[in-house]
């Protein structure tokens, strides 16, 4: 594994690629707003030109430069740059307000980097044991396996699943569009040669992620809050690094859990570190008031979860994030199929991911010294000018994939669909597994069909099947169950303080 990681880094241009993705991610999580997936999703339409390994070892380093950007923001001006640094923004800024914004700042670094690097412990040690078990999957398992993803991401990525499951058929309609997986024949293309391909899940990510935010932006009244540039990285001493330990083991141990659990993410993970930081500190006072600790926790947690999130990803395909939905869309671009073959087929470009992984994780430390100045430099240009740069990229990207201008009438579609959806609080991540995950529900239902002559019974003679679709509806049914299970959790606090009162 090492020999191969190391000649894709050494035969291609990953590591040079590496370093500009760590340089992007934290431009852009630096900018309040721009969440990971967004960064992302930017690249997108840049990486048809490169190689496969290149290409995705840009997303991914993008994606771990992203998850420190965040926390740029949040200890200088109180606003996290992304979701995963809004627990961050606890005690950064209280830091900062004692005139410690460097500590913090340095803080954070130091703990993402160690996060970075654990996660990518914990990426190539489960990634390829847990594909291993997917190698025995049949045609029914595989569409057990996309239906439990649908489930599980519609059920946890919002507050309803109703409004989840709704995404989830919006993202697997927009699938059936171009040539039937069967018979050849063509669906829903309106008498469109630029539908019989299908739509690539590229465009739609670009329009639901990037373009739909910058309409959000545009609408969104309210002044601009300048930073200050005196900022400067200040590293902890041996004392206060040791101090730290506790806090960043608890985080790398629940970025681990949270990262390949589906729906989760770093948001979650952040806020679980932080609180049982609080939990296991000697030092409980602090908190609130400027703890390193409470810094330290949820950094860690949340660029672990930037390396962990993949497994699940390499292992089942299945993304568990918004930012691996949008890494999955730069292996699509190269036609390499995320699961269990990926190892047998496109093995050196996994391990070309790892290697740039490695790359990006050290190099993170030096570029988030560097990047500090460009970072409050960026932050403190006009929105409007910000936005207007974004759209061109966004524009010129994309229209460099094909030169067709039926491509960003599609992102721009898919731009007024996503601000729609973000007004009525729809999720993004189910609309996106069902466009990419509608091939492989589709095709292996109908394939499963075929195989029992018509005969829905297989899906209960596959006992994996079973399992997945066991639990599938074990997270369909506690998501409907969980309203009146917190109605009569709030009736029954309400009983106890009765009769204690």
């Amino acid at each position: 594994m090492f020999s191969q990681a190391l000649d894709v880094l050494l035969t291609t241009p990953a590591v040079f690629f590496a370093i500009i993705g760590v340089a992007w991610g934290i431009l852009g999580g630096a900018l309040p707003g721009l969440s990971p997936s967004i960064t992302m999703a930017l690249l997108l339409p840049f990486t048809y030109s490169l190689d496969p390994a290149s290409a995705i070892v840009l997303l991914a380093a993008t994606y771990i430069g992203a998850e420190y950007g965040g926390s740029i923001p949040a200890i200088l001006i109180r606003t996290p740059g992304t979701n995963a640094a809004a627990a961050t923004v606890i005690d950064g800024f209280e830091m900062n307000r004692q005139g410690k914004a460097g500590l913090a700042l340095g803080i954070s670094l130091y703990s993402g980097v160690i996060g970075s690097l654990i996660g990518l412990v914990m990426l190539v040690a489960l990634s390829e044991p847990l594909s291993a078990v997917a190698l025995s999957f049949r045609p029914p398992s595989y569409f057990a396996l996309g239906i439990l993803g649908l489930s599980v991401i519609a059920s946890l990525s919002g507050g309803s699943l109703v409004k989840g499951l709704i995404a989830a058929v919006l993202g697997l309609m927009v699938a059936t569009i171009g040539t039937d997986p069967v018979t050849g024949g063509n669906r829903f293309t309106f008498g469109t040669a630029d539908l019989l391909a299908g739509v690539e899940p590229v465009l739609i990510m670009v329009g639901l992620f990037a373009v739909s935010e910058l309409f959000v932006q545009t609408a969104e009244q309210g002044g601009q809050i300048r930073v200050e540039s005196r900022a400067r990285i200040e590293f902890p001493g041996i004392a206060l690094a040791r101090r730290l330990v506790p806090a960043q083991i608890i985080g790398s141990i629940i970025g681990t859990f949270e990262g390949v659990m589906p729906g989760a993410g770093g948001t979650v993970a952040s806020f679980m570190s932080y609180n049982e930081a609080r939990r296991w500190s000697r030092h409980k006072e602090e908190f609130g008031n400027g703890s390193p600790e409470g810094v330290a926790a949820p950094e860690t947690a949340n660029n672990t979860v930037a390396a962990t999130a993949i497994i699940p990803l390499l292992s089942f395909g299945i993304p568990g994030s918004n930012s691996t939905a949008v890494l999955l869309g730069g292996f699509l671009i190269h036609g390499i199929t995320v699961g269990p073959m990926i190892f047998v087929k496109s093995a050196s470009t996994v391990y070309g991911l790892y290697g740039g992984m490695l790359v990006a994780s050290i190099a993170l430390l030096f570029i988030g010294m560097a990047m500090m100045g460009p970072c409050i430099w960026l932050v403190n240009r006009p929105r409007a000018y910000l936005n207007a740069f974004i759209l061109a990229l966004i524009f010129s990207g994309v229209f460099s994939i094909h030169q067709s201008l039926f491509d960003l009438v599609l992102v721009l579609i898919a731009g007024v669909v996503g601000f729609a959806m973000r007004m009525l609080k729809f999720p993004f991540l189910p609309t996106v597994l069902g466009l990419v995950l509608g091939y492989l529900i589709e095709s292996n239902y109908r394939r499963s069909l075929v195989l029992s002559g018509g005969d829905h019974s297989i899906f209960l003679e596959d006992p994996i099947a079973v399992g997945f679709l066991a639990v599938a509806a074990v997270f369909v049914i506690g998501s409907l169950l969980q309203p009146a299970l917190a109605a009569w959790r709030s009736r029954r606090r309400g009983e106890i303080r009765d009769v204690r009162g």
